[in-house]
C-alpha cells in the first residue's frame, strides 16, 4: 500500500511538471513573434518610454545601421504598431516614429506573457 501511494505522489507530481511545462509552452507560443525579435522590441520599448523618437535619435540608441533599422520600423509600421511622419525641417528630410495605441497594446500583452512565462519557469 505504502508503494502505491508512492507511486500516486510521484504520478502527481509527474502531472503537475507536465502541466508546467504546457503552460510554459502555450505561453511561449503566445508570444508576438513580431514584438519577439531583438531590434523591434527594443524599437517598441524605446517608444513606450518616449513620445516619439526621430529615426537618428531611435538609431543611436539601438546601435544599429539605417538599413536594419529601416526594415524593423516598416514591419512594426505595417502591423499598425508604429506611425511613421515624414517631413522636411528646411531642407533636411525628418522622420520620427511614435507608438500607436495598437503597439501600446500589443506591448502591454507581450509582457504579461513574458511575465507569465516567467513566473511559470520559476516555480518549477
Amino acid at each position: 500500500m505504502g508503494r502505491t501511494n508512492q507511486l500516486r505522489g510521484h504520478n502527481m507530481l509527474e502531472t503537475s511538471r507536465a502541466e508546467r511545462a504546457e503552460r510554459r509552452g502555450h505561453a511561449a507560443a503566445e508570444l508576438d513573434r513580431l514584438i519577439h525579435e531583438r531590434m523591434r522590441l527594443g524599437i517598441v520599448s524605446a517608444l513606450a518610454a518616449n513620445e516619439s523618437l526621430s529615426f537618428n535619435d531611435l538609431k543611436k540608441l539601438l546601435a544599429t545601421t539605417d538599413g536594419n533599422l529601416s526594415v524593423h520600423a516598416r514591419k512594426l509600421e505595417e502591423a499598425k504598431y508604429i506611425v511613421c511622419e515624414k517631413y522636411f525641417e528646411g531642407r533636411m528630410p525628418k522622420t520620427v516614429f511614435r507608438l500607436s495605441s495598437a503597439g501600446r497594446r500589443a506591448l502591454e500583452t507581450y509582457l504579461d506573457q513574458m511575465e507569465t512565462l516567467i513566473q511559470s519557469m520559476r516555480s518549477h
